[in-house]
This record gives C-alpha cells, structure tokens and sequence, in this order.
C-alpha cells in the first residue's frame, strides 16, 4: 500500500474533523458534501477492484468464499471466456450461404463445450468449497462463478490475483 498524501499536521486534522462535524449552511452544501463522500467510496472501491482489497470490495464480492471462486475460475483457461468472440465469429459465418453450415456447427460444439466445461468446473469448486470452508453456506457462488467464466479474464472485476495454472494455497 502506498502513501499518496504527507500526514496532515495536528492543526489541520483538527480543522477538517471540525469542518466534517459542522452541520451544513445550505440545503446545496449538504448536496455537496454527499456528492465528495459518495465519490470518496467510489474512488475506494474502483481502487479495491484492481487490488483484490477485500474491505473496500462491493458487498457482492467480499468474503473468503467468493475470493476463492475467484481464483479457481482465474488460474484455469476455459473455453466459455472465449464464447462471446466465438459465437460472433461463428454469427458472421452463418451469414454467407457457403459457409453457413460451418458456423451453425460451430456455434453449437463451442456452446456444448463451454456447458460441459462449467459442469465439471462448478462441481470441482462445490467438492473444494466443502472441503475447504467445511458448514458455511456457498449460496450464490455458482452464479457468481458462472458469470466470471463468461467474462474474458482481462475485463474481470475484481482482477484476477493469480496466474493460470497457479496452485491456490490452502488458507484463505
């Protein structure tokens, strides 16, 4: 973690408690002042989303649970981030008669492959969430899992933390 602003002196500390403390003159400084706190957490959670920090990560991804299915998902290629381009590709073949019934069957074996993919994915993560947090609720993590697959893993928020191919530790 890096220190972006020198320590404000014990006289300026003072002045902005005090200032935060002081009730607003004007119903517009009010919206001002909640206008500069909700960019405060904006700032803090956009910053999260690239470090992984769980503390400032939204509520939909905070927690042990969903930073392990995270870098399950992070540390495996998979053919279902691929699907998007893939299935445009395959849209733009189906269009020129010649080659329309290329793109149909690859439209429908990459589909097929992605489904069987997250199949054996999700129940591999369920066996490893069971073993791993043993009595703790893993609802929502399917979804969530699924939906990270889809994404290609360079726009993933928050940011994949480990490289392919990495051996998760055990704690978490």
């Amino acid at each position: 973690m890096t220190k972006e602003n020198p320590t404000p002196s014990r006289k300026e500390a003072e002045a902005a408690r005090k200032k935060a403390l002081k009730p607003p003159m004007t119903r517009k400084e009010q919206a001002q002042r909640d206008r500069e706190a909700r960019q405060r957490i904006r700032q803090r959670q956009q910053e999260a989303l690239r470090t992984g920090e769980d503390k400032f990560l939204p509520l939909r991804d905070r927690g042990p649970l969903k930073r392990f299915a995270r870098d399950y998902v992070d540390r495996r290629r998979l053919v279902a981030e691929y699907l998007l381009p893939i299935l445009l590709f395959t849209f733009i073949l189906t269009m020129f008669p010649q080659f329309a019934t290329v793109g149909m069957l690859a439209w429908m074996t990459a589909t097929l492959i992605a489904v069987v993919e997250e199949i054996f994915l999700i129940r591999g993560l369920k066996k490893e969430l069971a073993r791993r947090f043993p009595g703790q609720s893993t609802k929502g993590i399917t979804l969530y899992t699924v939906l990270r697959t889809t994404q290609l893993r360079r726009f993933r928020l928050p940011h994949a933390q480990v490289k392919r191919f990495e051996e998760l530790p055990e704690k978490y």
